[in-house]
């Protein structure tokens, strides 16, 4: 991979697997700090605050006080966590259809496994492998 590739870009801002559930946490709403520690199961308290300082400087969350004294936070996904945590459902949906013991998420109406697709808004069709064009960054 290219180190200049647009997945490695992605994983040098939130590669480690602890960013990526602490996000995944926030999915559901803002947290705080002992709320996150419950919900990520073996999440040390100083890799907890070591990643929430890193996810604010990337522009995947925000601190919002909610006590002065002493000083502690809510934290909410921004616009920008808000579409990579869409990105991390696909990694689970992925991680889900290969683990037997794992439930596969379903659409609620009618029980059938969803499915992930890419899109293209302009021409107002799924992209698929068969297309000549394929995937490009710009």
């Amino acid at each position: 991979m290219s180190p200049d590739s647009p997945l490695a870009a992605a994983v040098a801002r939130v590669g480690d697997r602890w960013s990526l559930l602490i996000v995944d946490a926030l999915q559901a709403g803002p947290r705080r700090f002992n709320d996150l520690l419950a919900q990520v199961p073996g999440l040390a308290p100083n890799v907890l605050s070591q990643r929430l300082k890193h996810l604010e400087r990337e522009a995947i969350l925000v601190a919002r006080p909610y006590q002065q004294r002493p000083p502690r936070f809510s934290y909410e996904l921004t616009a920008a966590g808000a579409e990579l945590a869409g990105a991390l459902t696909m990694l689970a949906q992925w991680g889900a259809r290969r683990s037997p013991n794992l439930e596969i998420p379903t659409h609620a109406a009618c029980g059938t496994p969803l499915e992930v697709r890419l899109y293209c808004p302009t021409c107002a069709r799924t992209v698929t492998d068969e297309d000549d064009a394929g995937l490009r960054y710009i």
